[in-house]
């Protein structure tokens, strides 16, 4: 089978989807501009980050989407990366866990090498170079977009970074929230943040933007309390990573419900 050759005028270019047309394959053209030639794989939704004043505090609800219908109620998408920092993961949900899991092994391979720890800006790097090396998945649907934040042994204080597709760091100030809710879960914390923020409110306030993200996001989950289930959310200070028990977000939710009924419910 030979090449197909084209006049310059009609050459498609880079354009796979007009090269199949322009060789009279336009069942697959159609196919691949519509993307049906892509698997559908769970994407975990919405996560947040929120500073206070002896750290952060990090969050993500439970649910993973596969297209319009619910791949999992159950995943989770907060970890510890080492004692003192923590990742939040949004976008394709094999990707972003394995992509924790060498992050994890490198941070402590890192501390048995050297004898020390890794800086917090230097995690953020190692972070952002392995998103960088993800691009050619991500051009293909596969996006990992990760929230990374920690407590700076150096600065004494919590620090949140977020990232672009291409590996781009940034630091955010107070807060951040990204996935398919994220633009409703940082309107809430817009809302509730403010300097001196002690660690019970911060608590408080990451649940309430990933309840009100829920309230209109069908890809976020909110609390279940039939089920069981509720968000992830870590505190990291100059202690370390803990996780919030199940026992308090689940009292958070149900005065977050209270509030709800009070102010009429959802419309």
């Amino acid at each position: 089978m030979s090449l197909p050759f084209f006049d310059p005028v009609k050459d498609p270019g880079p354009n796979f989807a007009a090269l199949l047309a322009a060789t009279g394959q336009q069942r697959w053209a159609e196919s691949v501009a519509s993307g049906e030639h892509r698997a559908s794989v769970p994407h975990g939704t919405t996560i947040a980050a929120v500073r206070f004043s002896g750290g952060v505090v990090m969050a993500g609800d439970r649910r993973a989407t596969e297209g319009n219908f619910i791949a999992n109620r159950t995943i989770e998408k907060v970890f510890p990366a080492d004692r003192h920092s923590g990742v939040a993961i949004a976008g394709a949900a094999g990707p972003a866990i394995e992509m924790v899991r060498v992050f994890q092994v490198q941070l402590e391979h890192y501390e048995k090498v050297e004898g020390s720890l890794l800086s917090l800006e230097g995690k953020a790097n190692q972070l952002a170079q392995m998103i960088r090396a993800n691009l050619p998945m991500a051009m293909q649907g596969l996006v990992v977009m990760p929230l990374f934040a920690g407590w700076d042994e150096e600065r004494s204080e919590g620090r949140i970074f977020t990232f672009d597709v291409a590996g781009g760091r940034y630091e955010e100030v107070a807060y951040y929230a990204t996935g398919s809710g994220g633009r409703d879960a940082r309107a809430t914390l817009k809302l509730g943040w403010r300097p001196g923020l002690d660690e019970a409110s911060a608590v408080r306030l990451v649940v309430q933007a990933l309840y009100e993200a829920a309230q209109e996001d069908a890809a976020t989950g909110g609390p279940d309390p039939l089920r069981g289930i509720y968000p992830v959310v870590a505190v990291i200070d100059r202690e370390g990573y803990r996780r919030i028990d199940d026992g308090v977000l689940a009292a958070i939710a149900q005065e977050l419900d209270v509030a709800l009924a009070e102010r009429g419910g959802a419309r």
